[in-house]
């Protein structure tokens, strides 16, 4: 038997986790965060739910993210442990958080308990649905009755070639992520300049360069995309947009009309992902040759 986990930093609505069958709950992994002094849970995404938290956001209200404790990541997986098998967690990037030492210190009590239970997480050094493109492979590859050991080298083979890049139009949230320095921000913010961000091999994200605008850092961001996306993979294109459909729908057909052959599906950003990157965000998510390196200090 194998358990497959995910996480609620993969952005996955509940929508594409039907369309998939991965919307047993009891394999996703809902992520904390706060907004309105209100302590929530992540679950798979609905358009309400992420509507819901940027009216807040945009009505001034600060959110913020937490990490699990080792407790309750003992409770997620003691169910799978207790029934036996194998355990494959696909997870979000171990650079952005530091939960998954919580997590180990979880893991070390149920691996003494079950010892003969064999747990894999699978860092995607990703985010979003970054992050959420290796989910879906993995249960593509899970469900047509692949083993643990072909899921993850299926995954070392995809993964360097998952790509998110992004446009955030308010640079304080990603000031307050240390994405960028509170000089840039506030330079940027002044200047209307715009920062097209990307995640590095690594699994961090960088500012790749600068442009003046936010019709023409889209614009930027879509051509670049459209010369670079491999068409031939069967995955989708995914555009996340937060809080500002018009401009996801812009950026959708644009992406559209230049990779006619590419499955591109617009999603909302989420309450976690939304609490780091602000309204009015868009990242596009897809397959590419291979991501940036990380900027040397």
């Amino acid at each position: 038997m194998i358990h497959f986990f995910y996480d609620a930093d993969s952005e996955m609505s509940l929508e594409t986790a039907v369309k998939y069958g991965i919307d047993d709950r009891k394999y996703f992994i809902k992520m904390p965060y706060s907004v309105s002094g209100e302590s929530l849970y992540c679950d798979l995404l609905t358009s309400e739910v992420s509507a819901d938290f940027f009216r807040k956001v945009r009505a001034g209200e600060m959110p913020s993210t937490s990490a699990l404790n080792s407790e309750e990541y003992k409770k997620i997986f003691e169910p799978a442990f207790a029934e036996g098998g194998e355990i494959l967690y696909v997870s979000f990037s171990s650079a952005m958080s530091a939960t998954f030492d919580h997590l180990e210190t979880a893991l070390k009590e149920l691996k003494k308990k079950y010892p003969e239970v064999i747990f894999t997480r699978y860092d995607t050094k990703a985010i979003s649905m970054g992050t959420g493109l290796a989910v879906i492979a993995a249960a593509k590859y899970l469900q047509a009755g692949k083993t643990v050991a072909e899921t993850v080298a299926m995954l070392d083979e995809l993964v360097p070639r998952i790509n998110i890049t992004i446009v955030a139009d308010d640079l304080n949230y990603l000031k307050r992520g240390g994405r960028l320095t509170a000089v840039k921000a506030l330079f940027g913010t002044m200047l209307q300049i715009k920062p097209i961000i990307k995640l590095t091999t690594a699994g961090t994200l960088i500012p790749t360069a600068n442009v003046s605008g936010r019709n023409k850092a889209l614009m930027t961001m879509v051509s670049e995309i459209a010369a670079r996306a491999s068409e031939a993979d069967d995955l989708p294109i995914f555009i996340m947009h937060g809080d500002c459909l018009q401009d996801g729908e812009r950026v959708r057909d644009k992406l559209q009309a230049l990779l006619p052959k590419a499955e591109i599906v617009l999603q909302e950003v989420g309450p976690v992902i939304g609490a780091h990157c602000g309204p009015g965000t868009i990242g596009i998510c897809f397959i590419d040759g291979s991501r940036p390196e990380p900027a040397k200090d």
